[in-house]
Formats: structure tokens, C-alpha cells, sequence
């Protein structure tokens, strides 16, 4: 409907889509033929982005640009027209990070951009964000991913990369990441790239240091039973055998979650 406003503020967990989102916005809007609202992926444009080569797409890491003199660059450039597109987009990463003068100084340029300018800010902490500057933005809330969609997702990747992995390892893989999907499909590659095709649940395990998953369950039964003994005794023989205890720590109560 072109309707498009002049700033978001993408807030939510790390590894959950905020900058890519905010990429495929960008290129929805400066797509020569939008289908729906969504991107081409055929037209000059949409190519130019996808092979990196698009100029009126900035990204700002305001965790390491989080001073004053680069949102003085910003507002110094902002009113030239863009070079490609119709549009030129500010994508803000780790936006929380800006200094309080910097967010000051960001303010006056978000309350009245160029209409050829959309602002995206991206932060996995939105509470430490002006509220003046949140005032300014239509906000947009991002959350874990459900185990289940991000199992779908990395069997689709290695259904297209030719990769053989057991269901149970993507189960876990899945269920490691705790609703981050950048993360799993890290850890997919770095199990694809440690052991070859033919992932296990047991080179998942390894891997992680989570020992073994049988003994995880006889220890959530003891934990139910209230068997303190028995547990402690899991738990000291988890210890001994180099368990990652953080991660026994993380599997134990997703197990209890699911049995209660």
C-alpha cells in the first residue's frame, strides 16, 4: 500500500531475525516490482542487494560506532538523495549501545527525516532505548523460536546442502539454541563440519558436553521422585566424566518442563 513508516524498532532476543528482517524490508521497498509487499528477488535492484553491491542499504554497529561524531555523520548525509533506489535505509544495530549525547543528537533527524529515508533500529534491549527515540518508531517485538519451526528450517537445510543428520540431533540441536536460530544453524555447521555426513545424537552430545542423554532422563525421574541421593550421584558422575554442567543445567529443566 506504500505505506511504509519512517523508523522502526526491532526489539527481541539475539539470533531471532532482527537485522535480517530489517534487510528484507530494505529491499521490499526499493524493489522495482514488489509482489504483495514482498521482494522480487529478480529485478536489478533486488540482485544489487543480494550480491552485497547495494549503496543506499547502511549498517551502523552502534556497539562499536556508538559516539556522538558517527550520528553526526548520519544527520550530515542523510538529506543527499539516493544513489540506486527510492529509498534510503539506516539499519541501526545494537542500538541500545548509542551514548546518551549520540541518542540526543539522533533524536531531531528521526522526529523529521527526508521522506526518501527509513530508519531501522535493531536491539536486544529496548528498555535502555530513549524513550523519546521509542516514541518516534513503530516498535516490533521478536521472540524465541519455537523448537518445532526450528527443527522444519534446519531440515530444509540439509536437505539442500546433502547432509545426513539423525532427527533426534536436529531435536537437539534445536533444543540448545533455545529459540535462537542463528544459533542453531551455527552449531549445525560446526557439527557438519567436525564429523562429515552422518550426524548423530551422540556427536551432538560430544560436542556440547552433554554426556549422556539416558542418564539426563534417569535423573529428571529422580529429581520427580525426590530422590536426592540418586540424583546427586548422577550429577557427581556427570562431573567426573567432564560434563559441560551448564549445559546439564539447561537440558535438565527443558526435560522437567516437557515431563510437567
Amino acid at each position: 500500500q506504500q505505506r511504509v513508516s519512517h523508523s522502526y524498532l526491532f526489539c527481541g532476543p539475539r539470533g531471532t531475525g532482527k537485522t535480517t528482517t530489517a534487510r528484507i524490508l530494505a529491499k521490499g521497498v526499493n524493489c522495482l516490482e514488489p509482489s504483495e509487499g514482498n521482494p522480487c528477488n529478480n529485478c536489478q535492484i533486488c540482485r544489487t542487494i543480494n550480491e552485497g553491491r547495494f549503496l543506499d542499504i547502511i549498517e551502523l554497529d552502534a556497539a562499536s560506532n556508538r559516539g556522538i561524531d558517527e550520528i553526526r555523520e548520519i544527520r550530515d548525509k542523510v538529506n543527499f538523495a539516493p544513489v540506486e533506489g527510492r529509498r534510503k535505509v539506516y539499519i541501526i544495530d545494537e542500538a541500545h549501545m548509542l551514548t546518551d549525547q549520540a541518542s540526543n543528537a539522533f533524536l531531531k533527524t528521526l522526529e523529521e527525516p527526508p521522506p526518501h529515508v527509513i530508519f531501522v533500529l535493531c536491539t536486544t534491549e529496548a528498555n535502555k532505548i530513549l524513550p523519546t527515540i521509542i516514541s518516534r518508531c513503530q516498535r516490533f517485538d521478536f521472540r524465541r523460536l519455537p523448537t518445532d519451526v526450528i527443527c522444519r528450517r534446519l531440515t530444509e537445510i540439509i536437505e539442500a546442502e546433502g547432509v545426513a543428520v539423525e532427527p533426534e540431533a536436529l531435536l537437539a540441536v534445536a533444543r540448545y539454541a533455545s529459540g535462537s536460530l542463528r544459533d542453531a544453524e551455527n552449531l549445525l555447521e560446526q557439527l557438519a563440519v567436525s564429523y562429515g555426513n552422518g550426524v548423530t545424537l551422540q556427536h551432538v552430545e560430544s560436542l556440547l558436553g552433554l554426556g549422556q542423554g539416558d542418564q539426563w532422563l534417569e535423573l529428571v525421574k529422580y529429581l520427580l521422585m525426590g530422590n536426592t541421593s540418586a540424583s546427586l550421584g548422577i550429577i557427581n558422575q556427570a562431573a567426573w566424566e567432564g560434563a559441560d554442567m551448564r549445559q546439564l543445567h539447561r537440558q535438565v529443566l527443558e526435560l522437567l518442563r516437557a515431563a510437567m
